[in-house]
């Protein structure tokens, strides 16, 4: 009978030091002795990447990202090291794979960089010859041969990418929780884990600021029919499932709620009201691989008109300087900054067939004199720009708003299953 492949992901928290390293080998080891071929993918230890990035920052405040890339890439290399040598103490063979000795190949910008291909034929050579392949997660390489990585959460990527070449049976992310939850449990006492959700729900959620899985790994995920077992490193219990085949909950209207912390707000002052002048600025910025959430632009006023938009922090500097020459260039006033905002986003696909959650949504946060500044919204989404002070309150509010802390009824659940088998 055919082995089955196993892809695992452990993230930084779950190989944060030598113990826990340790704990990881036994179980990766324990998975390879239930007769699977194992795949293992591993972040750099604990908080090594920001603390790669503060050195970094220490010398320069704008280093070349080519080499903030090299810097970076470091980290995965320890993790996998360690935890091959820690395989090899359990009695197993084990290999580490830096991207470059996978063949992830990549284009575009350097921090951000796009997977093209992997090829699966050096990992499936070692997996036949009975190890346990440890490949560094979050990197790989370029046309020209330089080291490139893939983004924040880019481990989640690789093994998704990985599971998708391999053919594997399923791809098991494994993280400091048990799951995912309908909000962050560290936010929300109550927050409850949900048993599955579908690839839409949590590419949405995200995309907005759940920080369980990065919403490119999704997004491959959902395109190749990729299973993802999102579960805890430190329990065997069963975590979420995240797949087409979840069931949606028709009773709830809401899914989960998600918060956005590291968001900036750029608003560009007396823009000429012309055709052009907005698609100008964005395309400019499109160049520059800075990528803009939520726009809105104000009411025309004697032939100008103010821009707002929305940016991750990491990508302000970036997008001032491009937004400040392209404002220029238009004949467009000034350019403020507002770093003290944040999102925050309600996900659900019941939201596609129930109207009044908008409502819902802006009379609970009325009610707690929370000001909306922006506002966003998709079929299953609805997203706000507040203030960042407001943000932890908001997800408490509207968590309980919506019900979220208790379970699907087992009515609903059980007429989604009737209309399945029709």
């Amino acid at each position: 009978m055919k082995k089955k492949i196993i892809v695992q992901k452990f993230g930084g928290s779950s190989v944060a030091n030598a113990e826990r390293v340790k704990h990881v080998a036994k179980r990766v080891v324990a998975t390879k002795r239930e007769g699977n071929d194992v795949v293992v993918v591993v972040s750099a230890l604990g908080d090594t990447t920001d603390e790669l990035l503060q050195l970094a920052d220490q010398i320069t405040s704008s280093p070349c990202e080519r080499e903030l890339d090299m810097l970076m890439a470091t980290g995965e290399q320890i993790s996998v090291a360690l935890l091959a040598m820690a395989i090899h103490e359990l009695g197993e063979q084990a290999i580490s794979l830096t991207g470059a000795q996978i063949g992830v190949l990549t284009e575009g910008t350097h921090t951000k960089a796009k997977l093209v291909d992997i090829s699966p034929k050096r990992i499936q050579t070692l997996l036949n010859q009975g190890n346990i392949v440890i490949a560094a997660g979050f990197q790989g390489v370029n046309i020209n041969q330089d080291i490139t990585t893939l983004g924040r959460g880019g481990s989640d990527l690789s093994a998704v990418a990985l599971a998708k070449v391999l053919k594997a049976d399923v791809c098991e992310i494994f993280t400091d929780v048990e799951g995912v939850y309908t909000a962050d449990p560290r936010i929300v006492s109550t927050a409850r884990k949900m048993e599955a959700i579908k690839y839409d729900e949590m590419l949405e959620l995200a995309s907005v600021g759940a920080q369980v899985m990065q919403a490119r790994s999704i997004f491959v995920a959902k395109r190749y029919g990729i299973p993802i077992h999102v579960r805890s490193s430190f329990s065997k219990k069963e975590g979420t499932m995240i797949s087409d085949s979840a069931n949606a909950m028709e009773s709830m209207m809401v899914s989960g709620v998600a918060l956005r912390k590291d968001e900036a707000k750029i608003t560009v002052r007396d823009v000429p009201d012309k055709p052009g002048m907005a698609a100008k600025l964005f395309q400019e910025l499109a160049v520059a691989d800075v990528n803009v959430d939520m726009i809105v632009q104000n009411t025309s006023r004697e032939g100008a008109t103010d821009l707002s938009f929305t940016v991750e922090n990491g990508d302000l500097p970036k997008t001032l300087r491009v937004t400040r020459a392209t404002s220029k260039k238009i004949g467009a006033g000034e350019v403020t900054t507002d770093e003290g905002v944040a999102k925050i986003s309600i996900v659900g696909i019941g939201m596609q067939s129930q109207s009044g959650v908008a409502a819902k949504v802006f009379k609970v946060m009325a009610k707690e004199k929370i000001n909306i500044e922006m506002i966003s919204t998709s079929e299953i989404k609805i997203s706000c720009v507040i203030r960042r002070e407001t943000a932890e309150k908001a997800v408490r509010i509207l968590h309980q708003a919506f019900g979220l802390s208790k379970a699907p009824t087992k009515k609903s659940t059980a007429k989604k299953k009737t209309v399945k088998r029709k």
